[in-house]
């Protein structure tokens, strides 16, 4: 459909093999995006790539999280969009979608046993962070007002849930 242009000028997205419409991205959401992005990117190094809505490929849904960190190198992606397995953790950014990324999203990255999935909360400025799929679940759940979090996958990284919320301007 998307080679054909049936879906051109429409934000969707694919899940559980259904056409799902995206949420139009305000302006302090974008602002969160691009500064946890960079934050991540100036955190991680090379360790990881840190891709910015873009698709991931998982078995039945190409769904496009605000934020994936992979790994590296990017030359992994000539050909292909992340499978689970390339994928860290992922990150959405949820400022309407909260149901959305509670739900649906949440479930999809479980049952493609996405390690680490977190979600920024906007409106109750916290962080949720899941952890451990199984299922169609996560099993831990963690919710962060501030403080400092590592990642599964890099536990010697230290990240400032502030600069995460938006709180804390991201500088070198």
């Amino acid at each position: 459909m998307i080679e054909a242009g049936i879906l051109n000028d429409r934000r969707v997205e694919l899940i559980f093999g259904e056409i799902i419409q995206m949420s139009p991205e305000g302006p302090f959401h974008h602002f969160v995006n691009m500064s946890v992005a960079q934050y991540l990117r100036l955190l991680l190094g090379e360790q990881a790539q840190v891709s910015e809505a873009h698709p991931i490929t998982l078995s039945d849904s190409e769904p496009e999280p605000d934020i994936a960190v992979v790994r590296s190198p990017d030359t992994l992606y000539i050909n292909r969009h992340p499978y689970a397995q390339d994928i860290y953790w992922l990150i959405e950014i949820s400022h309407s979608t909260l149901s959305k990324d509670l739900g649906i999203k949440k479930k999809a990255y479980a049952q493609a046993n996405i390690l680490e999935y977190w979600i920024i909360d906007i409106k109750s400025q916290s962080l949720k962070v899941f952890q451990n799929p199984q299922d169609d679940n996560y099993q831990i759940e963690v919710n962060y007002k501030d403080g400092f979090i590592s990642p599964l996958a890099f536990p010697t990284i230290q990240i400032n849930v502030n600069k995460l919320l938006g709180k804390v301007s991201i500088t070198r």
